[in-house]
């Protein structure tokens, strides 16, 4: 046994075996749940992520986990982003620009026109399979292209899957990276973006990449 090493200190279920076991005092009661507490987060991932305060799309936050890239969302403030982070990842979220930074310097370079793609892992691994082929495939279509909803599904094997494709490209987990904006309605016009600024930020995405700019509304 290491010097100064209790057996509570390498194996903190047994501080709630021996509370349990015994008659226990609301102090041995509030040290086994806080030595608990303590194991279950040495065991639970973290997520990283830092916050670009300012660019052309308003805020952008990006997260990562020991996987890769697994969240990417603008428009909104950084409590909104730790909360739905928190939700999906059940993950301890900590702020560290040291490990997330490749991920923004690329965001950044991205939306100021230098860089032409991403070259980034992706952790995919909350999404369902169905989602993951659908964000494979937008992550497939070139710069300065665009697909429709119906082709997607037709890629994939599934051509009466359309509207699926939209709602799964519509929880693009990593927009941008994943660029679901190069996904139009059935017509070759723009549809609904779930991205901050809506419809006008698409279009302002595909301009950047040099894309025929469609009309601002159709069905998928």
């Amino acid at each position: 046994m290491m010097a100064g090493k209790s057996e509570w200190d390498r194996d903190p279920m047994l501080a709630v075996d021996a509370v349990l076991g015994a008659a226990p005092d609301a102090a041995s009661t509030a040290a086994a749940q806080s030595r608990l507490r303590e194991a279950l987060r040495s065991l639970a991932p973290e997520v990283y992520y830092d916050v670009l305060p300012r660019s052309p799309i308003g805020p952008v936050c990006v997260a990562a986990s020991d996987r890769g890239v697994v969240a990417l969302d603008f428009g909104i403030d950084e409590q909104e982003f730790v909360r739905r982070l928190e939700q999906r990842t059940r993950a301890g979220v900590r702020r560290s620009s040291e490990r997330v930074r490749s991920a923004m310097r690329q965001v950044q370079e991205y939306l100021s026109g230098a860089r032409m793609r991403f070259d980034l892992a992706l952790d995919l691994t909350r999404a369902s399979a169905f989602q993951q082929q659908v964000l494979r495939e937008a992550q497939a279509i070139p710069r300065g292209q665009t697909r429709t909803y119906h082709q997607v599904a037709r890629t994939i094997g599934k051509p009466r899957a359309a509207r699926a494709v939209g709602q799964a490209l519509g929880h693009n987990p990593v927009p941008l990276i994943i660029p679901c904006h190069r996904v139009l309605g059935s017509d070759g016009s723009l549809h609904g973006y779930s991205g901050g600024g809506g419809l006008r930020t698409k279009a302002w995405l595909l301009q950047l990449e040099g894309a025929a700019l469609p009309q601002t509304a159709s069905s998928i």
